[in-house]
């Protein structure tokens, strides 16, 4: 779920994004579901280019920064800037994980991991769902 109590630049009612986006990018977006692996469209995608939040058109990643994880969704090692996501600490599921928000409407994105020892430069794995998205192809 989504923080109702936090005022994000783009604010909308729950009809409105109900309105907006189809059941199951609410789902994602504003429930904090999750897609099944390996189903997103940007899965396996290499296109150059911007991956945009799908709730609100804010830029959040580049695809110079997506690689290939194996683990069913799309990762990548870093957000286009730390501002354009927030964190929020998930204890769903028995577990500590760390939440990938948003930051321009609190949208859920996915969740970042680190440690896992993939060869990238920040040893981050930003696992974000494909319905999350929209790609801007350069």
């Amino acid at each position: 779920m989504t923080d109702d109590t936090k005022q994000y630049a783009v604010q909308k009612s729950e009809a409105e994004w109900k309105a907006q986006l189809s059941p199951a990018e609410f789902h994602v977006l504003r429930q904090a579901g999750t897609e099944r692996p390996f189903v997103g469209e940007y899965t396996d995608t290499k296109t150059v280019g911007v991956y945009k939040c799908r709730a609100c058109d804010a830029e959040l990643f580049r695809s110079e920064t997506k690689f290939d994880s194996h683990c069913g969704w799309p990762s990548f090692f870093a957000p286009l800037a730390e501002d354009r996501v927030e964190y929020i600490e998930d204890h769903a599921l028995g577990m500590k994980r760390v939440e990938v928000r948003c930051a321009n409407c609190g949208s859920h994105l996915g969740h970042v991991f680190e440690g896992e020892g993939y060869g990238t430069p920040t040893d981050l794995r930003y696992c974000i769902n494909s319905i999350s998205l929209t790609l801007a192809p350069a």
